[in-house]
């Protein structure tokens, strides 16, 4: 697994070069078996969230929702195989010491997103591609009618359900999009600033 070290000894340039960093050495790799990068992914989920007029907070955690799948070191094939990756999982332990929680909240409950969705709204499941019909099994399947009740009371439930749209729209092969350089800004405003 790669470091991911805490904020609080973490300038917030040391925190953006990390990124950086994580996209220059992992961002090549395949997003599962949808035809687009780890790169291509996040930067049109961020893309598509700028494009819905989400808050600068959502565009943030829409760029990094996945960044846990740069930092395991499972292959790419790991639900081919049965194996959840729990990567909203890593990605929270990465991403909660050093972002607030406008962002880190919504990043995390993507997976959840995609869970509601698929039990809440009608044509949802039809929608998914095969690889996120596979993972969505692997992710416990659409909620419960209690869960989806109690989703909908979490402080940040509309913006992950914005969020997964914006996931699920970012499968796109050689869509033109900005290139991450561009967030660099945004991605510092929305750093915890008692941390950096």
């Amino acid at each position: 697994m790669a470091t991911t070290g805490t904020c609080g000894s973490e300038s917030p340039q040391q925190v953006m070069e990390s990124i950086v960093n994580l996209f220059a050495q992992h961002g090549d790799s395949n997003y599962g078996k949808e035809a687009v990068t780890q790169r291509e992914h996040a930067l049109q989920a961020a893309h598509f969230a700028r494009s819905f007029n989400a808050p600068e907070s959502v565009v943030v955690a829409a760029l990094l929702h996945d960044v846990g799948h740069l930092l395991h070191d499972l292959p790419e094939d790991a639900p081919d195989h049965g194996v959840d990756d729990m990567h909203e999982t890593l990605a929270f332990q990465w991403m909660e010491p050093r972002f607030i929680e406008a962002v880190t909240q919504p990043a995390c409950l993507h997976v959840q997103a995609k869970r509601y969705l698929a039990a809440a709204e009608p044509g949802y499941f039809a929608q998914l591609s095969a690889p996120s019909v596979q993972s969505l099994a692997l992710q416990g399947g659409p909620m419960s009618a209690d869960e989806v009740a109690e989703f909908e009371k979490h402080p940040f439930f509309k913006e992950a359900t914005l969020l997964r749209r914006c996931d699920e729209a970012a499968k796109v092969p050689e869509l033109q999009v900005a290139p991450l350089a561009e967030y660099l800004p945004a991605i510092e405003r929305c750093l915890k600033p008692q941390a950096c």
